[in-house]
């Protein structure tokens, strides 16, 4: 009686942490959802929540660069947010 051996293919990808990362990163994911509460047809609370996990270079390249004027992010947005202590008008406006 002869035996045969089925063999068994398996798609075995050797990706790491960091080449999924990276392919996330690079492609950018969404991730979009409603939570609504309702009691007797009467909506109680909605909440929407969209993520979207992107490097700074993808993010930039759809034209999302919020960052880049939030003075909580940014010394330079923070610098032009900033009046100038030497201008004496400023002084007299903060006094009125």
């Amino acid at each position: 009686m002869a035996t045969q051996q089925a063999g068994i293919a398996h798609a075995v990808r050797g990706d790491t942490l960091a080449d999924i990362l990276e392919r996330v990163l690079d492609k950018g994911v969404v991730i979009a959802g409603d939570i609504k509460i309702k009691l007797v047809d009467i909506e109680l609370l909605t909440i929407q929540i969209r993520l979207l996990i992107a490097s700074v270079d993808k993010a930039k390249e759809m034209g999302m660069d919020w960052w880049s004027t939030n003075p909580a992010f940014c010394s330079s947005a923070r610098e032009a947010k900033a009046p100038a202590a030497s201008d004496p008008s400023n002084h007299l406006s903060q006094q009125a």
